[in-house]
């Protein structure tokens, strides 16, 4: 059989599963993921938030984590905590906890989950979106312009925090040979963040999980990245000068707003992957909440489903150096990832055949 019909009958396979998974959550009511242990690293505030809240929502048993805790807040400066998290899941009728760690610092982690398999034995689903807004990446700067003082701390805080993490959770999944992985990220295409340490952070996140999934394929544990559309975090909602409960008055400054969507939806979106029965033929993918909404048929907290891939993004208020920016940096992404894709095919097609043991092949 050539390797193209394979690919198709894999294909079908997996869409199958898809439709049962489907057919299957919508008969939990919401509550799927009773019982199952679930981590959300960055809980405090925006996606990290609506993920937790979901996560309960949907029946988990809710470990909110982070440094903000009432008394010590971190160093943004902000009043969220993980305990204000915890208690709204909590209001909500569901299961949780927090636990403050510093994902930077890796005792702190190996202790988190150490007690988590002392306590319950198992971990069902890592979400990781600590420094999600970390303030050190806002500036929007030409590379040879970026100010680099706080250039290690960036990493350390962004990214290596990711990796510390995903370390010390995944052996709890590969010991059960389930579970997923999410890294929390921004943007469904290469294009993210507005100098190289952003920038930077970003799309390592993207490729974090792309390789993660690489190597827990053989373990039955997924790993995806995720990104939210024009996410209503409470930095944005206070950036438009609205709250939650008036939150389309900021469509008078920016129509794009009004497609925007609550922390609750992309919460939503890993909800319904982490009882997606087929998950694990997604691994690797660079998933978004309005895709996972138009395939779950899940709504915001007001009953809406935000589409930002299906919207006509208004770019009137874009400089018109901005706007060449984004033309050029798409051609260039499209031509590299088209020159990638020949290449990673070619090499593909080179690789001996597996060896196989009457019908199962030998994998490592």
């Amino acid at each position: 059989m050539s390797p193209l019909k394979k690919r198709q009958q894999r294909r079908n396979r997996s869409n199958s599963r898809r439709q049962r998974s489907r057919a299957a959550t919508s008969r939990t009511s919401g509550r799927g993921l009773t019982g199952h242990i679930a981590v959300v690293a960055g809980a405090t505030r925006g996606a990290g938030r609506g993920i937790a809240r979901a996560l309960g929502e949907a029946g988990a048993i809710v470990y909110c984590t982070g440094r903000s805790v009432r008394g010590n807040l971190s160093p943004y400066g902000r009043l969220e905590t993980i305990d204000e998290t915890a208690d709204m899941i909590k209001a909500a009728g569901g299961s949780a906890i927090s636990v403050r760690v510093d994902h930077t610092v890796e005792s702190e982690v190996e202790a988190l989950f150490r007690d988590i398999d002392r306590e319950h034995g198992r971990l069902d689903v890592l979400v990781d979106s600590v420094a999600g807004e970390e303030p050190m990446m806002a500036q929007w700067k030409s590379f040879w312009k970026t100010d680099l003082k706080n250039g290690e701390a960036v990493f350390r805080q962004a990214l290596l925090s990711h990796i510390i993490t995903a370390k010390h959770a995944v052996p709890l999944m590969i010991r059960r040979r389930r579970g997923l992985v999410v890294e929390v990220t921004e943007t469904d295409i290469l294009m993210a963040g507005g100098n190289p340490l952003s920038q930077s952070v970003k799309l390592a996140l993207k490729g974090l999980a792309l390789n993660m999934a690489i190597e827990l394929r053989p373990h039955g544990v997924a790993a995806v990245a995720i990104t939210p559309g024009f996410l209503r975090s409470e930095a944005m909602l206070e950036r438009f000068g609205v709250t939650e409960a008036n939150w389309r008055d900021g469509g008078k400054k920016d129509k794009n707003f009004l497609e925007s969507e609550s922390p609750l939806f992309i919460g939503r979106a890993v909800a319904a992957l982490a009882q997606d029965a087929g998950v694990l033929d997604r691994s690797g993918q660079l998933l978004s909440s309005w895709e996972l909404g138009r395939e779950f048929g899940f709504t915001d907290v007001d009953g809406r489903r935000p589409d930002w891939g299906a919207v006509k993004i208004d770019f009137s208020r874009h400089p018109p150096f901005l706007l060449e920016l984004f033309r050029t940096a798409s051609a260039i992404h499209v031509e590299w990832l088209n020159r990638v894709s020949k290449r990673t095919k070619r090499f593909l097609a080179q690789l001996p055949k597996p060896r196989r043991r009457g019908r199962r092949a030998v994998s490592s």
